[in-house]
This record gives structure tokens, C-alpha cells and sequence, in this order.
């Protein structure tokens, strides 16, 4: 049976927020990822629970810490806020 792979190509090069397990936030620009969901975060911050903010620069997380994953911009692609065509 093939494995499912993630689909974040719409998310590339976009800034998003990734929670990590243990209550852990990094935000970056998302820059590549794998089938096992190790994603490549350039720019990195990590956000801690007193509101620091720890800078990172470029950083590896793997998949198996990782809660969800949201986006920070907009992702094109989306047409449910589009007016129709007359």
C-alpha cells in the first residue's frame, strides 16, 4: 500500500506557525519538508510561554514533535472569498 505523503507544496516559502508537542510554537518561512512531515523552518523564531521570543535562524524539526502547522499568509489558490465573473 503507497504511504500518504504530506501535501504542503501551497505552503512553501510562506511563514507559518508550527506547534510542536509540550506546548512549543516556532514561526519561519516554511523552506522544504519529507514524507515523515521533518520540515526545514528558515528565519525561525521560537515563541515561549512568557512571550520570549528566541531566534533560531535556520532549523530542522521532525515530524514526529509536530501537532499542526498553520499559515501565517495568505495561500493563492483559495477561491472560496472570490466574487463571481459576470
Amino acid at each position: 500500500m503507497p504511504q500518504a505523503q504530506p501535501e504542503l507544496k501551497k505552503y512553501l516559502d510562506k511563514r507559518v506557525e508550527v506547534q510542536l508537542n509540550g506546548s512549543r510554537k516556532v514561526m519561519g518561512t516554511l523552506r522544504g519538508y519529507d514524507v515523515f512531515l521533518n520540515v526545514v523552518l528558515d528565519e525561525a523564531t521560537e515563541s515561549k510561554q512568557n512571550n520570549e521570543k528566541v531566534r533560531l535562524g535556520m532549523c530542522v524539526i521532525r515530524g514526529n514533535s509536530i501537532v499542526m502547522i498553520e499559515a501565517l499568509d495568505r495561500i493563492g489558490g483559495d477561491d472560496r472569498h472570490r466574487q463571481p465573473r459576470d
